[in-house]
């Protein structure tokens, strides 16, 4: 017999469960969907002093009580910090966690900094220094989308979460979650939903690039699924959801590797590309055409976020390395740069180290500081909204591939960085879009609301699409679709510089 302990997330309590409860039931297992001390129809009982222990203390004694012999304890959201402080303090208890679209938190990090709207922690942060009222009010109807994407949530389910959420005890987000270590020894499930932003292939990702948070990932009694739902799979689809907690409790699910040889982004290009010397003047790359007059510059800016101690970086893998070559040997200054966008809330200072990038090329006398072009690519793609927003006159083409054009669900950006918004500005620039077919359903849905904005107000858009190619696949699909694609964009990315 297996006991389902369900932990929701901020505002709400145990009565978002109640379809996923039914058929958990319905298979024979023992179900409880809590509601935390101070949340749901347990407003009351909530006092200045209620915090985070409160609510660990709550499963701890719910543990206590359980008598089946497997307990699968789940934490949605914000209900993943109560659920490892209990677990790691019932260790022997606990045969599996649940990590439902929900994050990773260590020792002495509290809910706060996982919150990811950067309005929204500021706004707790104030009312935290405040004098009076200790909780946070729930978001309004138009809010919750800040909190996590409602994708899939039919509008009765939405209206209902509005009604009954309850204010969240401020305690509970800022105290910081305390662990032995004794948790990290369990077997843990990652439930990802796709339209919040992040899937398999991502997390797949960053294990590649080498960031040691995510190397515990590649444990063999870490598994992962899937749901291409938003970030509320209780209430958009429940039944899949219940099945997947029985295949969870099961130890069934998708294990990551550790990889094997190179890692994707460090495997050759897929196409040969010229020899070209290459000059390096601080975090920026020159790549020179053979000329004796200035030329035009295209400057090729990264994805991300990138670990800030990832080696080599980012400007000296093969694909960035390549683009640079290419577009010199067709008699334009290619240029690569390695910029700060380490962490989500790096876009600010990535965008100035674009800029001053941008600055220092345009001084160089080598360079026609009238004919440059942008080039973004991957989560860079959100750095072009400044430039979408208003483009100089010596900006003659901004060019994307595989980009993310909107900050996904759970991202917390400002809207400063939605190019979506941004290109309804952005005139007469010509943008070229290199679109893959293969791509993760979260970002598809930014690349659609930007041309969706593009067509309404008439931008200039060239949309290259490579329908069988992968994020990233410069290094990954060595086809000759992809290499006509690449060729055609950088021969249009080019045009427009001469033109």
């Amino acid at each position: 017999m297996t006991a389902f302990i369900l932990v929701s997330g901020a505002f709400t309590g145990g009565w978002v469960w109640g379809e996923v409860t039914a058929r958990l039931e319905e298979s024979g297992a023992e179900v409880y969907p809590v509601t935390l001390t101070g949340m749901g129809d347990r407003r009351d009982p909530a006092v200045p002093g209620t915090d985070l222990e409160t609510h660990i203390e709550d499963l701890v004694r719910l543990i206590d009580q359980v008598e089946a012999p497997e307990v699968v304890i789940v934490g949605h959201c914000y209900g993943i910090h109560p659920v490892l402080g209990a677990a790691d303090r019932r260790p022997e208890r606990i045969a599996r966690i649940v990590h439902l679209d929900a994050g990773m938190p260590r020792d002495g990090d509290p809910a706060l900094e996982l919150i990811p709207d950067r309005a929204v922690r500021d706004r707790l942060l104030h009312a935290e220094q405040a004098e009076g009222d200790r909780s946070i009010a729930p978001p309004s109807l138009g809010e919750w989308q800040r909190w996590g994407s409602t994708a899939g949530v039919p509008a009765p389910a939405l209206e209902r979460l509005v009604r009954l959420a309850a204010p969240q005890p401020l305690g509970t987000l800022t105290q910081p979650l305390r662990l032995s270590g004794a948790v990290s020894g369990l077997p843990m499930t990652g439930v990802l939903c796709t339209a919040n932003g992040a899937g398999i292939a991502m997390v797949e990702s960053l294990v590649g690039l080498g960031d040691p948070r995510f190397q515990a990932l590649i444990d063999p009694r870490v598994s992962f699924f899937e749901l291409g739902t938003g970030h509320w799979p209780m209430l958009s689809t429940p039944d899949e959801l219940a099945g997947i907690l029985l295949r969870a409790a099961a130890g069934e699910g998708h294990r990551l590797t550790a990889p094997s040889g190179q890692p994707a982004h460090l495997r050759p290009f897929l196409m040969e590309v010229p020899e070209r010397s290459r000059e390096r003047v601080g975090r920026v790359d020159l790549y020179l055409p053979d000329a004796d007059h200035p030329r035009p510059a295209v400057v090729f800016v990264h994805g991300g976020p990138v670990p800030a101690d990832v080696l080599p970086t980012p400007r000296d893998w093969p694909t960035y390395v390549a683009y640079g070559r290419y577009v010199a040997s067709l008699g334009a200054v290619g240029v690569t740069l390695d910029h700060g966008l380490h962490d989500l809330a790096d876009y600010e200072r990535a965008a100035e180290d674009v800029a001053e990038a941008v600055e220092l090329l345009r001084a160089d006398p080598r360079v026609d500081g009238e004919r440059v072009a942008l080039w973004y690519f991957s989560g860079g793609g959100l750095l072009s909204a400044d430039w979408l927003a208003a483009p100089p006159p010596w900006l003659r083409c901004l060019a994307a591939t595989y980009p993310i054009l909107a900050p996904l669900p759970n991202w917390g950006l400002s809207d400063r960085f939605r190019p979506a918004a941004a290109v309804r500005t952005a005139g007469r620039l010509p943008i070229v879009l290199t679109r893959v077919g293969l791509e993760s359903a979260g970002i598809a849905t930014t690349v659609e609301e930007f041309l969706t904005a593009a067509k309404e107000c008439e931008a200039e858009v060239e949309v290259i699409d490579i329908p069988l190619a992968h994020h990233g696949f410069e290094t990954t699909d060595h086809t000759e679709q992809a290499r006509h694609a690449v060729d055609r964009a950088v021969r249009a990315v080019l045009g427009h510089l001469r033109n």
